[in-house]
């Protein structure tokens, strides 16, 4: 947008990060023109005012970037999903790292990369609370113990449950208590492993 750096600029304020907004674009040789902005939900004010929210807001769209990387490609679902997120951000709804990392999860879902959480991925095994299990970005899911194999790495029970719930989107469960490391850290190895590289934004919350 042109002049949108100005400080009487008459829409800069609208184009800021984390603004839902309807543009008037005009096409260009090389690049297109914004000629009007009119503001329809502004995120911006109280996820700013709020570290944990703006980490967790950069976060959410930078995956949606790279999710949604070819131009004026068009994804209902994923659109739905980050005005969810943004929304519930704004409201502190949730702890942001949960609404974050749940955006990420659903997300990758929406794109076709769904971890198996409930059974093993290679015998089907239904998971207990009573048996160790492991967890394989590569092979998409939890493994039992007899089948692991040497890149997975052991997970907590507890983490296979929070995982499953930000996949699900499951607030009564992860309203339940703070996430635990190893939850957090099997988000972003997942994203950054499907996504073919690092959401760096995660590390603002580290």
């Amino acid at each position: 947008a042109k002049g949108v750096r100005r400080t009487k600029s008459r829409f800069g304020g609208r184009l800021e990060p984390f603004m839902r907004v309807a543009l008037l674009i005009a096409e260009g040789r090389s690049l297109d023109v914004i000629s009007q902005a009119e503001s329809i939900s502004a995120y911006a004010g109280p996820i700013c005012a709020d570290f944990a929210a703006y980490a967790a807001a950069n976060v959410i769209c930078e995956t949606a970037d790279k999710l949604v990387s070819a131009e004026r490609e068009r994804s209902v679902p994923q659109y739905r999903l980050i005005l969810g997120a943004l929304n519930a951000l704004a409201k502190h709804a949730h702890e942001p790292a949960a609404i974050g990392d749940s955006y990420v999860m659903r997300a990758l879902s929406i794109a076709g990369w769904t971890p198996r959480l409930r059974a093993c991925v290679v015998c089907g095994e239904p998971i207990s609370i009573d048996k160790a299990w492991y967890f394989s970005i590569s092979s998409g899911g939890v493994m039992c113990v007899k089948d692991h194999i040497p890149e997975s790495f052991a997970v907590p029970w507890k983490a296979i449950c929070q995982l499953d719930a930000l996949v699900d989107g499951d607030w009564p469960e992860l309203d339940g208590g703070e996430l635990m490391g190893e939850t957090r850290r099997m988000v972003e190895k997942w994203g950054e492993y499907y996504m073919e590289r690092p959401i760096r934004s995660m590390r603002l919350l580290d």
